[in-house]
């Protein structure tokens, strides 16, 4: 896959890809716009342009996001309708976007689900897939990363990770808690271990610096082998590695995240804006207005800047 054609959103970016504010500010009241953004639920869990075991896969994360953490979350998603779902006028680039924002008294800050599909110049289409969730500044425990982006029929490209909101050199302890002493690297060295997996390098140095060293970032080729497609890899070792990623991260990150003190909340307040502010910046910024026009995109990025930037 060239690095010329992956959006990675959230959070990674590559140059010239192709591609909260008050938790109750885009709540609707009326029965319509509540139909509407039950709808927009409904069209986001479809997962319309991904592979069968993608969209299982992605399904049943989101599902156990709901069902343990439910009670800390906003009941439903409260993005405008025309954000939840939308697509440019050309008819060639489509996208869903889900938030769950956190309860006040959670650590959760909020969940965001999304998909999209572009039709490529060259032929073909990219489809990306991707689940993560970010904690408030009341713990340090890490963020939680998924994103599946595939251009063609045989290769992707996975980022899996917690990310790191603390620096590894200064902070050990931090490094052991989380990386070290759980053996995170061990899902790592399972996918490397197979033949059609190798490492995949962002050309952005900034994205090397965030992601834990037990990150997860590859391209899955199987374009040159019969023994496996990328559907058995996504259902067969993919799938169990995620689920069991987001199990700890619900577990020992979401549900006991340590007590920070006002300076280290600080701290951390200051190290995940910087790192919004980027993915805003340099990723949606320019990605969507070339995916959807400069409407669409504006609307989009303006409404998740509020739960961004909040």
């Amino acid at each position: 896959m060239a690095a010329s054609c992956i959006v990675h959103f959230p959070l990674i970016t590559t140059p010239r890809s192709q591609f909260s504010a008050s938790r109750g500010q885009f709540r609707c009241s009326s029965a319509a716009n509540s139909n509407a953004m039950d709808s927009g639920k409904v069209k986001f869990m479809e997962f319309p342009y991904a592979s069968a075991p993608t969209k299982k896969l992605m399904v049943e994360l989101f599902s156990s996001v709901e069902e343990q953490l439910g009670s800390s979350l906003h009941p439903s998603c409260t993005l405008a309708p025309d954000v939840q779902y939308f697509g440019n006028p050309t008819d060639t680039a489509h996208a869903s976007l889900h938030i769950r924002s956190g309860l006040p008294s959670s650590q959760i800050d909020f969940v965001l689900g999304s998909w999209i599909h572009c039709q490529l110049p060259s032929g073909g289409a990219l489809n990306i897939t991707s689940l993560s969730a970010y904690l408030t500044p009341s713990t340090d425990a890490p963020h939680f990363l998924l994103e599946l982006i595939q251009s063609s029929p045989t290769s992707l490209v996975l980022i899996l990770d917690l990310t790191p909101r603390k620096d590894l050199i200064l902070y050990p302890d931090y490094l052991n808690r989380y990386y070290e002493d759980t053996q995170l690297d061990r899902h790592r060295q399972r996918l490397q271990m197979l033949p059609e997996v190798r490492p995949y390098i962002s050309p952005s140095l900034y994205i090397r610096a965030v992601v834990s060293p037990t990150a997860i970032v590859v391209t899955i080729d199987t374009g040159a082998t019969e023994s496996k497609t990328i559907e058995q890899i996504i259902e067969d070792d993919v799938s169990p590695i995620a689920k069991d990623l987001l199990r700890f991260w619900i577990e020992s990150c979401a549900c006991c995240g340590r007590d920070v003190d006002a300076s280290e909340r600080a701290y951390l307040a200051q190290r995940d804006r910087i790192i919004k502010k980027t993915t805003i910046d340099v990723d949606l910024s320019s990605s969507f207005p070339r995916l959807f026009g400069q409407e669409i995109a504006d609307r989009a990025v303006n409404a998740l800047k509020e739960y961004y930037f909040k």
